[in-house]
């Protein structure tokens, strides 16, 4: 398989409903909610890519662009942005959708940076001769 479609194939949407359990005393979806959501998201982006076990090193650049409110819809998107030997980067994107139109916009981007590892825990090539 190609790196364009290996890349696409590993592309991962989840969709989330923000209810009053996952929100602040603002109304809005709490910032270390979004960021733990972010990080599973990527997490199976990069072990899709990969089908490797891999371990988040790094998050960087999550840009909060919008508050998202409680009362609607997140979705999360996790796309491989950059193949190193051993690391690879996933961005991920969550946009805000009112429930009842057709609204939709980008609130939050971030960036997480994830090593293969071997069984004992130690970092290794990321296979790139997968089907």
């Amino acid at each position: 398989m190609d790196l364009s479609r290996r890349i696409e194939s590993s592309t991962t949407k989840v969709s989330k409903a923000i209810f009053p359990s996952t929100t602040n005393h603002y109304d809005t979806l709490f910032g270390g909610t979004a960021l733990k959501w972010m990080d599973e998201v990527s997490f199976i982006t990069a072990t899709r890519f990969t089908r490797q076990k891999v371990v988040t090193v790094s998050s960087s650049k999550v840009d909060f662009k919008k508050p998202i409110p409680g009362g609607t819809i997140a979705e999360l998107i996790g796309k491989v942005k950059m193949v190193g030997k051993s690391s690879l980067v996933v961005g991920v994107d969550i946009y805000l959708e009112d429930m009842y139109n057709d609204s939709r916009e980008l609130a939050v981007h971030g960036e997480f940076t994830f090593v293969a590892i071997d069984d004992d825990r130690k970092p290794i090539s990321i296979e790139t001769n997968l089907p």
